[in-house]
């Protein structure tokens, strides 16, 4: 998500505004949203931002966006303008090539998440989170095994153990 551009609270009003020939985006959180509304005439837009907020909104994401737009993967030859009117990268080092215009994006879309976390819904019970810890911890000590790294495989072994013995009802 978006965070407002005065307090860095998640923003919920996304306004875009269209002045001197350039596209400026404000996004701000509900408290910083009212203010700035109330310095709004109906029908219009303040001729001049809130003191509290940045004069240059929108100016340095098209500096950015210049900028970057002119980056191309060595590998495919896909520039980030590209990706954006077509929606697809076209490899898998676009992700590192144009990670500083990907990573905002991602959060917008995903709610601030950028790392896959894996399958398991947020709403699963504390048994099935435990089970998948389990799973997860037993591939790691098989692992640590193989590769000979015993302390780090004894370590693993008494976690198991103790989610084991939390799950096991008390006699």
């Amino acid at each position: 998500m978006k965070k407002c551009l005065r307090c860095t609270k998640q923003a919920t009003l996304h306004i875009t505004e269209l002045k001197k020939g350039k596209s400026l985006s404000l996004h701000l959180c509900e408290n910083c949203a009212k203010e700035y509304l109330s310095t709004v005439e109906v029908g219009g837009v303040p001729d001049e931002f809130p003191a509290s907020l940045p004069t240059n909104i929108g100016e340095e994401d098209d500096e950015k966006t210049d900028i970057h737009s002119t980056q191309v993967c060595p590998d495919c030859g896909i520039t980030f303008k590209e990706f954006r009117s077509q929606g697809r990268l076209g490899c898998p080092r676009d992700y590192e090539v144009f990670r500083h215009e990907l990573i905002p994006l991602l959060e917008s879309i995903h709610g601030g998440e950028t790392q896959h976390v894996g399958k398991i819904p947020p709403k699963v019970s504390e048994t099935s989170r435990q089970q998948h810890e389990l799973i997860r911890l037993r591939n790691e000590l098989r692992a640590a095994i193989e590769e000979e790294r015993y302390e780090l495989a004894a370590e693993l072994r008494d976690k198991i153990g103790q989610i084991e013995s939390s799950q096991s009802p008390s006699k």
